[in-house]
């Protein structure tokens, strides 16, 4: 089963598929032009300056609450030990094709809320209810509607793994090898503690998603600023390394051969779709709650969670590596610092934090990988929960928290390679009917789009 997944998910996650979805954000900032750099402040300002009328409008939730959701779910441990597998596998110019993923990557978060908001329904219980597969079916039409059920079927699968028990196996790991405490006693722990988050409701997880994040998120970076202000002296060459090995390999002496300039493409567009889910569609799922008067302003605000993962705080994570070394894979070679070349990415990133802060530094780490992966777990319920409610109802949801729960102790106590393994599979049949659906209905992106930005428009948000 393993050598199964391991080959279907080198085709799934290949060359084809990384084209296809930065083919799509390239296609998205043509049409769209450039609004992720035109329009960036004018979002900025829709996320975080109350709008009372737009508080007003039809919807489950603020929009800053749904933008705190859905980045609890992207802000994880992918931009913790992703970002430094990225760096040690294609060295430092991988951080920049992140730049460039994550860059074109907020179109298509645009356009994923925009069609979300524009297709959304209304379940039995009056919320609202969006995503890939309320688009896919009433945008391009019934036959379409197996796209739909893959999307959603392989929706639900994935929230299970990639979002709750490969999450809650980190945790336990943490867990263990910092705080002395054993995987079962996590396990009870993470159970009681999400349980009574996500029986709660939507209200409830966006209340917790709107503290919590602001909150892990200035931890995080704030700590990442301090490495830097330390290390200043090595912020300006930690830039001329990301320019420089972008677009030619690293190499060195001793016997490594250097790094190629497609790993460093591979990696970094690869670990930037992993940090941001642009393209995945999950923003969809949580996005169709939002209160917004036009279906153009909650995908602004969607579109600045892109930016925040990947430019800000990705970027923060890649350059304390930078700063103090713990980047190279040859172990010392090439930037002088001794390290084991086989440490996991996760250590190294500990590693970096801890030469510049000691101890604590290693703290900070462990404790945002908790509170990273603990965030990611609630925000995945929803995910999971909008596609089980649209393959079987609304009333058997609680079936599938249920079964969520479960998923969270069983992963603080598995082996979860096969998990993981099937977890990046479900990923990629998420986004192949997506990206399919965003494409087939690019004109109604762009008609939403113009009739916002058209002059003497009446929008509240404008």
């Amino acid at each position: 089963m393993i050598n199964i997944l391991e080959k279907l998910n080198a085709i799934l996650w290949g060359a084809p598929s990384l084209i296809l979805l930065t083919g799509t954000g390239l296609f998205l900032t043509f049409i769209l032009k450039g609004m992720q750099f035109t329009k960036l402040m004018h979002a900025f300002k829709l996320a975080f300056v109350p709008n009372k009328k737009e508080a007003e409008s039809e919807g489950d939730i603020s929009n800053f609450k749904a933008l705190m959701t859905s980045l609890a779910g992207m802000i994880g441990n992918g931009n913790i030990a992703g970002v430094a597998t990225a760096v040690t596998l294609g060295g430092p110019g991988a951080i920049f094709w992140m730049w460039v993923v994550g860059l074109l990557g907020m179109t298509t978060k645009y356009a994923e809320a925009l069609l979300a908001m524009k297709f959304r329904v209304q379940n039995d219980k009056g919320e609202y209810s969006s995503g890939p597969m309320y688009y896919i079916e009433k945008g391009l039409g019934h036959r379409f509607k197996f796209l739909a059920v893959a999307f959603a079927i392989f929706g639900a699968f994935a929230a299970l793994g990639i979002g709750n028990s490969v999450q809650s196996n980190t945790i336990a790991d943490v867990m263990t090898n910092s705080f002395n405490v054993s995987g079962f006693i996590t396990g009870i722990v993470l159970v009681i503690l999400i349980s009574l988050i996500i029986f709660g409701g939507l209200k409830r997880i966006s209340n917790v998603a709107g503290f919590f994040v602001p909150m892990m998120a200035i931890f995080y970076i704030g700590a990442s600023v301090i490495i830097l202000i330390i290390n200043y002296d090595q912020i300006l060459p930690a830039f001329g390394l990301i320019f420089k090995y972008a677009f030619t390999p690293v190499s060195a002496a001793g016997g490594f051969t250097g790094i190629m300039v497609m790993q460093a493409i591979q990696n970094g567009v690869s670990k930037g779709i992993f940090s941001n889910e642009a393209g995945l569609g999950t923003v969809a799922l949580i996005s169709g709650n939002a209160k917004a008067g036009h279906p153009a302003t909650q995908a602004l605000v969607a579109m600045t969670g892109t930016f925040i993962v990947t430019i800000i705080v990705c970027t923060m994570t890649g350059l304390v590596l930078l700063v103090t070394g713990y980047w190279d894979p040859t172990g010392g070679l090439l930037s002088g610092v001794s390290h084991d070349p086989k440490l996991e990415a996760g250590a190294l990133t500990s590693m970096a934090f801890g030469s510049s802060l000691g101890t604590w530094g290693e703290y900070v780490v462990s404790l945002s990988v908790i509170f990273f992966g603990f965030s990611t777990i609630i925000a995945w319920f929803v995910y999971g929960a909008k596609c089980f409610e649209y393959l079987f109802g609304v009333k058997y949801v609680m079936l599938y928290g249920v079964i969520y729960v479960l998923a969270t102790f069983v992963g603080t106590i598995a082996n979860l390679k096969t998990v993981w393994l099937f977890a990046d599979t479900a990923n990629a049949m998420m986004m192949i009917p997506n990206l399919i659906g965003i494409l087939f209905l690019y004109k109604v992106i762009k008609q939403e789009t113009e009739s916002y930005f058209k002059p003497n428009t009446q929008n509240y948000s404008k």
